[in-house]
């Protein structure tokens, strides 16, 4: 997406994904990016104070024992990430905030065309949800700076460091599926357009 191409800024939904405090808890391990919080309530402080579409997303587990099952403590949003009063917070079951949920149908009613997308994980539930969200025809942006992710071990147990996993996700919806940018970059952008 280039400049040329970019939308206005009130048909760009925020869609901050499972940003929840479940994942402070063992078994998520060590992540990459400790900046991913203060350039998500970057993000959030901006669209709040131009009152631009703005979709939260909770990873609602089925599993009785998940860090992030409605049951648990960790279900709750981070602090500061918390939805205020009249905005939409949408739950899910599954990687993709599309599946499962009505997220389309709020986001065709709002005249939206295009998603800015973070939070965590990038490999698993910002990585889905920007792949689906392409498939209908949605501009996808994710916003590397405000999302992060964990050590991951391989098949045979050596683990690969959060930054390469990162890395290797960012590079993979870069080339078909999203633009990555940094948040100061989307800010700057759409705020000039």
């Amino acid at each position: 997406m280039t400049r040329a191409t970019m939308t206005e800024p009130n048909r760009i939904a925020l869609i901050p994904i499972d940003v929840q405090r479940g994942f402070d808890y063992p078994p998520w391990g060590r992540r990459n990016n400790p900046a991913m919080e203060a350039n998500g309530q970057r993000l959030l402080a901006t669209w709040r104070e131009h009152g631009w579409p703005l979709i939260h997303v909770r990873h609602d587990s089925i599993h009785a024992g998940s860090t992030l099952h409605p049951s648990h403590p960790g279900n709750a949003f981070r602090p500061g990430f918390e939805p205020r009063p009249g905005e939409t917070a949408i739950g899910k079951s599954v990687n993709a905030a599309f599946i499962g949920t009505d997220l389309d149908l709020r986001l065709r009613r709002l005249g939206v065309d295009t998603l800015a997308l973070f939070g965590i994980s990038t490999d698993m539930c910002v990585s889905t949800t920007a792949r689906v969200a392409s498939n209908p025809g949605y501009r996808t942006i994710v916003v590397a700076d405000a999302c992060f992710c964990f050590d991951l071990a391989d098949a045979d147990g050596s683990v690969i460091p959060a930054e390469a996993v990162s890395r290797a996700h960012l590079a993979t919806l870069r080339a078909e599926f999203a633009e990555v940018i940094d948040s100061d970059a989307l800010i700057a952008r759409i705020a000039g357009a």
